[in-house]
């Protein structure tokens, strides 16, 4: 069966040269001048690929990603843009759009990234935006907990290390809610300075400040009804933090320097790697804040504490990058997943990933073997030596911690999961795996 494009570009002589480009390739095509028009036959057909320019009449190659990708996550989004709209393009390709192509448009280019991008979507994995469905004791409860809150309204914290794929987790339950055919925007705040955070969020007026040259949506107004994700929500600001307060509170708000409010509609989700119930006590964020997000906390576990995932996991990037790279690779030696093992990975998942890769690309048999392993990873050191006393030495702290709260509260058990952070069954199976005396 022959691909199918679609092509958004309200040029309607540039979609056309596009559309003949790659019907001699013999795919399909079908062309759309506005976001509308290509909202109505995402809705209604299928297609293999989306080619859209990022300026439109009623909308941007933003929206058209957004939308687009909350209907069908593994669908591939190529962007068309000017050279003045590389930051935008730069911008698409780290909120899940496949590759950016700049005008005039080479067609030698243009075939090369289509093809490309149609591979990707034919070896694409079936889990959905990438989230792996899990498989180990401490993420069962995890996918548990994502069920059971994904199709309610409560404001979700997603708590974990670096690197242990919390966005992974907020697009899940983006898909599993009734949020799930409206965009999903994750902002990264610790990316945000002070200065130009509540630009982004709420968006500004012409001539509000210095810079502010055009009116700008921020990303609370562009998602409507969608799901925000806001990650690393811990490092706003306290002027940011109030207005964010005060937006979840009223469910309204207004841009920088204007006056007309818009309403609040999105699902709100936020992470961290931060404790924030200490930086609320240390007074560096608003408790009422804190509170407000907080009405359930799912943990992310590090990979350390999935050692069961972690053949899963390795292979799932090693499929990934061996289609990337177009390379053969049957697997990893007994030697080179024995180290894994051993590992402690304080980068996580994406550490992971980025060593599985480079393995790949690196390899040049269908077993990887030592030569191309990171030697930190191959050797022993303190961390991975330490690996076991570290885990328990966790144990011991949070164990402590349990009992003093226990004490506070005079052994409610309710009180104390609320104050805890986590729900009242997984208050009992800690209660249980550490021994403490309830």
């Amino acid at each position: 069966m022959n691909k199918k494009i679609l092509i958004i570009d309200d040029d309607t002589s540039f979609g056309l040269m596009v559309s003949g480009y790659l019907r001699k390739k013999e795919m399909e095509t079908s062309l759309a001048g506005s976001y509308q028009k290509a909202k109505t036959l995402i809705n209604h057909e299928h297609f293999d690929l989306i080619l859209s320019d990022h300026r439109l009449p009623d909308g941007s190659g933003l929206d058209v990603l957004n939308y687009a990708k909350s209907k069908y996550p593994n669908l591939p989004v190529v962007l068309i843009t000017a050279y003045s709209d590389i930051r935008v393009a730069v911008n698409a390709i780290k909120k899940g759009a496949f590759e950016y192509i700049t005008k005039p448009v080479n067609a030698t280019e243009l075939i090369h990234v289509v093809e490309k991008a149609l591979k990707s979507s034919d070896h694409s994995s079936p889990l959905s935006n990438g989230y792996i469905v899990s498989v180990g004791d401490h993420s069962n409860e995890m996918d548990e907990h994502i069920r059971l809150v994904a199709p309610t309204e409560v404001s979700i914290l997603i708590q974990g290390e670096s690197g242990t794929g919390k966005e992974f987790v907020a697009r899940r339950i983006h898909e599993l809610s009734q949020h799930r055919n409206e965009p999903f925007v994750a902002v990264d705040c610790g990316a945000l300075t002070p200065e130009i955070a509540s630009s982004e969020l709420f968006g500004h007026v012409k001539g509000s400040f210095t810079g502010a040259l055009d009116d700008k949506k921020g990303h609370f107004e562009s998602v409507g009804k969608g799901t925000i994700f806001l990650d690393e929500v811990g490092n706003l600001s306290y002027d940011v933090q109030v207005k964010l307060l005060r937006a979840i509170q009223e469910r309204r708000a207004h841009r920088v320097g204007g006056n007309q409010e818009f309403p609040i509609e999105a699902r709100i989700l936020t992470a961290t790697n931060d404790d924030l119930r200490i930086k609320a006590r240390e007074g560096n964020f608003r408790e009422d804040l804190f509170h407000r997000l907080n009405e359930f906390t799912i943990i992310v576990p590090p990979l350390r504490e999935r050692q069961d995932e972690l053949m899963v996991f390795t292979d799932h990037f090693c499929r990934q990058a061996a289609d990337e790279f177009g390379k053969e690779i049957k697997g990893f030696t007994e030697e080179v997943m024995e180290a894994f093992g051993t590992y402690d990975w304080p980068g996580n998942l994406r550490e992971l990933r980025n060593v599985v890769r480079r393995a790949v690309l690196l390899s040049k048999d269908h077993w990887i073997g030592r030569e191309v392993i990171p030697p930190e990873i191959l050797e022993p050191h303190p961390r991975s030596i330490n690996a076991t006393s570290f885990s328990e030495e966790k144990e011991k702290t949070e164990k402590q911690l349990i009992e003093e709260t226990l004490r506070k509260v005079k052994h409610n058990k309710s009180k104390a999961a609320r104050l805890l952070g986590i729900d009242r069954k997984t208050l009992y199976n800690k209660l249980q795996k550490l021994k403490i005396d309830y």
